[in-house]
C-alpha cells in the first residue's frame, strides 16, 4: 500500500510560514494586498474565492474583493484592472477564471500587471519560467514541486511524464520539474502508446482532464504519483485522474482527490502574493 501524501498538511505548513514572513514584513511597514475579482455567480468560483479569503486572512494578507455581475463589460473590467495595477497598496490581482463567454480571458490576463500576476499565467510570467529568470510561477505547478520535495522525494536525475499540455498545469509542470533536473516527457491525447509512455515515469503527474483516466496500468511499481484533477462521479462524489483505489496498491506514493494538490494551489497563490510584496 503506498503512501497517500498530504496536501492539507504541506499547505498549513506553508501557510505558517508566511505567517511569519508576513508578520516580520509588516514589523518593517510593509502590507501584503491582493485583489481578487469574481465576474457572475458561478458556485464553485464563488467557493474558491471565500477559501482564498479565509487562507489570506490566516496568514495576515489583506485581500479586497470584487464581486462583479455576470453583465460587466470587458471594458468596465480592464477599467478597474488599470486601476488596480496603480494601487500601491495592492501587490497582486487574482481574476478568477472561468469568465462569462462574452469575457476574452486572454485580454484580461494581459492586463495585470506582471509584477503584480500572483496567478503566474501572464505571458511575460510565463516567458520568464521559459528561459529560467526570476518571476511568477503558476501555483498549482509550483505546488506539485512543494508537495514531492516536502514528502522526501528527489526530483533530479528522476524520468517525470506529464500527462496534459495546458498552458496552466501541463506545459509550465514539465519546465519546472526540468528546472529541477528531471528528465521530462510531455504526454497528451495525441500521444501513441500512452500507457507505454506513463509506466516510464517514476513521477507521473495526471493532468489529463478525465476522471479515473490513470489506472494501475498506467503506472510504473514504486512511482510517486501526482492526481491533479478534480471531477464529481454521478453519486457526487469528488475523484481524480487517478483511479486511486487501484493505483494506491502500486504506487510508493500518491495524492489524494480531495486534500492534495487543490490546498497547495492556494498556498502558493498566497506565497506569490507574498513575494509580490517583497519585491
Amino acid at each position: 500500500m503506498s503512501r497517500r501524501i498530504d496536501g492539507k498538511a504541506i499547505a498549513a505548513q506553508i501557510k505558517d510560514e508566511l505567517k511569519e514572513e508576513v508578520l516580520r514584513l509588516k514589523g518593517s511597514g510593509v502590507t501584503v494586498g491582493l485583489a481578487v475579482i469574481l465576474v457572475g455567480e458561478d458556485t464553485a468560483s464563488a467557493i474558491y474565492v471565500n477559501n482564498k479569503k479565509k487562507a489570506c486572512e490566516y496568514v495576515g494578507i489583506e485581500s479586497v474583493s470584487y464581486e462583479l455581475p455576470a453583465d460587466t463589460s470587458q471594458e468596465d473590467l480592464l477599467a478597474l484592472i488599470g486601476r488596480l495595477n496603480q494601487e500601491e497598496k495592492i501587490n497582486g490581482i487574482l481574476v478568477q477564471l472561468p469568465l462569462p463567454e462574452h469575457i476574452d480571458e486572454e485580454a484580461v490576463i494581459t492586463a495585470i500587471s506582471p509584477d503584480k500576476d500572483v496567478d503566474g499565467f501572464h505571458t511575460e510570467s510565463a516567458g520568464r519560467l521559459l528561459v529560467g529568470k526570476e518571476g511568477f510561477l503558476p501555483c498549482t505547478p509550483a505546488g506539485i514541486i512543494q508537495l514531492i520535495r516536502r514528502s522526501g522525494f528527489s526530483i533530479e536525475g528522476k524520468e517525470c511524464v506529464v500527462v496534459g499540455r495546458s498552458n496552466i498545469v501541463g506545459k509550465p509542470m514539465a519546465l519546472l520539474l526540468l528546472r529541477e533536473n528531471a528528465t521530462v516527457t510531455v504526454a497528451h491525447s495525441k500521444t501513441e502508446n500512452l500507457q507505454q509512455v506513463t509506466s516510464r515515469a517514476d513521477i507521473l503527474v495526471a493532468a489529463v482532464g478525465k476522471p479515473k483516466f490513470i489506472t494501475a496500468d498506467y503506472v510504473k511499481e514504486g512511482a510517486v504519483v501526482i492526481d491533479v484533477g478534480i471531477h464529481r462521479t454521478a453519486g457526487r462524489k469528488m475523484c481524480g485522474d487517478v483511479d486511486f483505489e487501484e493505483v494506491q496498491k502500486k504506487a510508493a506514493a500518491i495524492t489524494p482527490v480531495p486534500g492534495g494538490v487543490g490546498p497547495m494551489t492556494i498556498a502558493m497563490l498566497l506565497a506569490n502574493c507574498v513575494e509580490a510584496a517583497k519585491r
